[in-house]
This record gives C-alpha cells, structure tokens and sequence, in this order.
C-alpha cells in the first residue's frame, strides 16, 4: 500500500513539473514560495527513493511491488533532473512565435513578450515571483494593438501599443526595440528589446 501511495506521489508530482507553463504565471508572487515546496518535495522523494532501493537490496530484490516502484520512480525523478520545466514544449505547441522582445529591469527580473502567428500574445515577468499577461494583438500601419487583455493576478494594466523603433546609437542598423505605451498621452514609452521580429505589417 506505501509503495502504491509514493509511486502515485511521484507521478502526481511530474505532471505538476510538466504542465507548469500553464499555471506558474497564475500564482504571482506565490510562485516563488511554490518553487521552494517543489524542491523540497523533489528531495524527499530522492530520499524515499534510495530508502526503497536499500530495502529492495535487503531483499534481494524479491519484491517485485517493490522493484517496480523503485524503477519508475528512479525514471520520473531522472527525467525531471533532466528536463526540469517539463519533457513538452507548449511555447512551440501555441504557435509559431513572429517577435521576441524582453528587457532585464532591476534584481535580475526578466520580462519576456512573444506574440504568435495567430494573432496572440503572452507576456512573462519573472521577479520575485511570476506574472504573466496574454491578450491578442492587431497591426495596424506601423503600430501593434493590444486587444482581449488577460492580466495576470498582480497586474493591474497593460500596454495600449507599441512600435518597432531602431534601438538607440544603433551602429550597425540591425537592433531594434519594442517601444510600448499605455495610451496615446503617454510620454514615459517602456522599452523592450527585440530578439527576433517575422511580423508583416499590412
């Protein structure tokens, strides 16, 4: 029965890992905390895991429960050392992404904006904690609307437009940012800088 109840632990605990692109952005500031109590759950499962393996030693492998226990769990607990955000990409899943755009602001916080080849976006700000935005996009001339803002559970707005512009002392004239403003009167833009940029404007 203890083995059946840490097999299913082990198991319920790699499908958390790998779906963790859909729920890490809706936890906000507890996704740190989250982290933390994963890791530890991580541990004393490794040191379960190498308890069953001494007993099935002691013996001599003659549990077959047992045996079967101690080798998913050293596959599941393996595949999460070695993919630690999950064996599938669902970025890649969602669509083909047309721009990348992030800036890395104060503490190492990183914000990451992809918007995709059907016409959605989906922002990450990872400081502290996660916070993640989605909505769908249009382009109209020159400019990129926001539309259909999701914002996440610290958020408490989002960015009306942005714009293509060459990055500033631009040497080479190959640097682009996303220039991102709130409305129409604002004066302080938010700059984001650009890693790969496919979109067709009309």
């Amino acid at each position: 029965m203890k083995n059946k109840v840490l097999l299913l632990t082990t198991i319920l605990f790699f499908l958390i890992v790998n779906t963790t692109y859909y729920w890490q952005g809706k936890l906000g500031i507890l996704a740190f905390p989250f982290f933390l109590v994963l890791v530890v759950v991580y541990l004393v499962l490794v040191i379960a895991l190498i308890r069953q393996i001494y007993v099935a030693l002691d013996e001599k492998f003659a549990n077959k429960q047992r045996l079967l226990t101690v080798c998913l769990m050293t596959i599941i607990l393996g595949l999460i050392v070695y993919r630690p955000l999950g064996l599938i990409d669902f970025d890649k899943l969602e669509g083909e992404n047309l721009l990348v755009a992030n800036s890395e602001g104060a503490a190492n916080c990183m914000t990451t904006l992809k918007l995709k080849d059907d016409f959605t976006f989906r922002e990450k700000t990872v400081c502290f904690g996660v916070e993640e935005i989605k909505g769908t996009y249009r382009l109209q001339n020159d400019t990129i609307y926001f539309d259909n803002v999701d914002l996440g559970p610290d958020a408490e707005n989002f960015y009306q437009y942005a714009i293509v512009k060459p990055t500033t002392f631009n040497k080479d004239g190959q640097q682009y940012d996303l220039v991102r403003y709130k409305s129409l009167k604002d004066t302080t833009a938010h700059k984001l800088w650009i890693t790969k940029n496919e979109l067709v404007f009309p």
